[in-house]
């Protein structure tokens, strides 16, 4: 179960949005997800995704290049 977790988050899609809230459906079409609204964090700018694992960055609070 650690090893699963710790691959899940060594797989993490990082994906920048512009506002406060991010959308996510699995970006796999039929297979992906339901789509789910998550409000960003106030304090990091960034959530991730309960069903797929994808993080969602504030874009203007990004330190990714």
């Amino acid at each position: 179960m650690a090893q699963d977790m710790a691959q899940k988050s060594a797989n993490t899609e990082i994906t920048k949005v512009a506002g406060h809230t991010a959308i996510c459906d699995g970006l796999g079409g039929a297979l992906g997800h339901p789509r789910v609204f998550l409000a960003l964090d106030r304090d990091t700018h960034e959530v991730i995704c309960p069903y797929c694992s994808r993080k969602f960055v504030q874009a203007e609070h990004s330190h990714a290049a």
